[in-house]
């Protein structure tokens, strides 16, 4: 059983993940379970080959965050009491006053200087805080929570990530949102290892929403060597690597994800479209069709499918992927250009004027929708 308790503040952000020609992902599974000291991560970290010098905790204090932590929190009271009085004071506009910035995956001592967090950094922070007054907080995923948007080649999905205490039948979720009391249905447990695996990720995909990809790959290596099952971070680690034209490199990150997590939806579209490019067609195809047999909450995916099938003269199935598409993002202009668009190629201007109203009245500035205009000869009715 989880019981949430959560502040009235908006979070949403932490998770990449990416289906098109390029795209960020992210999951999380755990290689060590529990909670690890310093001494422990260390020897953590040297049995996969890195240096714990060269690594950065997230979650890490320092003197001074030791001592705010505890003339903030009153040593007299029960766990659970202790655990809320930290959280309110680290979002109370008297004390820490910490905001919410979804593109600033921070570390704990960043988020103390810069007031600024998304959920993950601010989970990290809370994390170290609260096991500084002897609460052994915890890194909890949140499997059910996520938002699509798209950026050039990239579909960016942002999920959740949330610190969690307790033992036995009953977790208690403590969560940084603005969003109204949910029912998490998939919420899992994930080690410090994950969590620092995590923080490497986000931040090499970051960098590669900045176009810094060479910035972006030793950050992505570290975090699959941190967490080698991650499938995340190696579909990020994949795309960083095809960005710098390495595309064997690439590819051999996506079908490691794939063996990680024969699920991650966002491994088979990167690597379809990767052999696209290589000209191996058929095989791309083949992962398509079996990516749409998976199921998925990003619209962006169907899109993709959508196209295939339009590539392919199959109107009738490219129409069903579109709409697909719709309904699970009913505000984004891209599904209802994608209609037009397929209208147009199977004969029937009319209702794809139709569907470009509809597309110009949500954004007339997205690329799809400027195609279909284009296509209908600069009209926007």
């Amino acid at each position: 059983m989880f019981i949430r308790r959560h502040l009235p503040l908006h979070t949403a952000a932490v998770l990449l993940a990416g289906v098109l020609a390029g795209g960020l992902a992210a999951g999380c599974a755990s290689t060590s379970a529990g909670n690890l000291d310093a001494a422990q991560v260390a020897r953590e970290l040297r049995d996969r080959g890195l240096d714990p010098a060269a690594v950065v905790i997230p979650y890490e204090l320092t003197d001074e965050m030791r001592e705010w932590a505890r003339s903030v929190v009153p040593e007299d009271t029960d766990p659970e009491k202790r655990l809320e009085v930290l959280l309110a004071g680290l979002v109370d506009a008297d004390k820490l006053k910490v905001a919410y910035e979804p593109r600033y995956t921070a570390t704990a001592q960043e988020v103390f200087q810069t007031r600024r967090a998304n959920c993950l950094a601010f989970t990290s922070l809370f994390v170290g805080m609260a096991r500084e007054v002897g609460i052994p907080a915890f890194f909890l995923d949140v499997d059910d929570v996520e938002r699509f948007e798209k950026e050039g080649d990239l579909v960016v999905v942002s999920g959740h990530v949330s610190a969690g205490y307790g033992t036995g039948p009953v977790i208690k979720i403590l969560d940084f949102s603005a969003s109204p009391e949910a029912n998490y249905r998939r919420v899992h447990r994930i080690s410090d290892l994950t969590a620092i695996a995590l923080f490497h990720s986000n931040r090499g995909g970051e960098l590669l929403r900045l176009g810094k990809h060479d910035e972006a790959l030793p950050w992505l290596h570290k975090a699959v060597m941190i967490d080698p099952e991650l499938p995340g971070a190696w579909i990020n680690y994949g795309v960083a690597r095809r960005r710098s034209g390495d595309f064997v490199g690439a590819e051999e990150a996506y079908r490691k994800a794939l063996e990680v997590d024969p699920h991650a939806v966002s491994a088979y579209q990167n690597l379809a479209a990767l052999l696209r490019r290589q000209g191996k067609q058929q095989e791309a195809e083949d992962l398509m069709a079996l990516s749409g047999t998976l199921g998925s909450r990003n619209p962006f995916i169907y899109l993709s499918l959508g196209d295939l099938s339009l590539a392919h003269g199959r109107f009738e199935e490219a129409r069903r992927f579109y709409k697909r598409a719709m309904r699970l993002h009913r505000d984004s202009a891209e599904p209802y250009a994608a209609m037009g668009i397929a209208a147009l190629a199977s004969g029937d201007p009319g209702e794809a004027m139709r569907w470009m109203r509809k597309a110009v009245s949500i954004d007339q500035e997205n690329q799809r929708v400027k195609l279909l205009v284009a296509r209908l000869g600069g009209k926007r009715g």
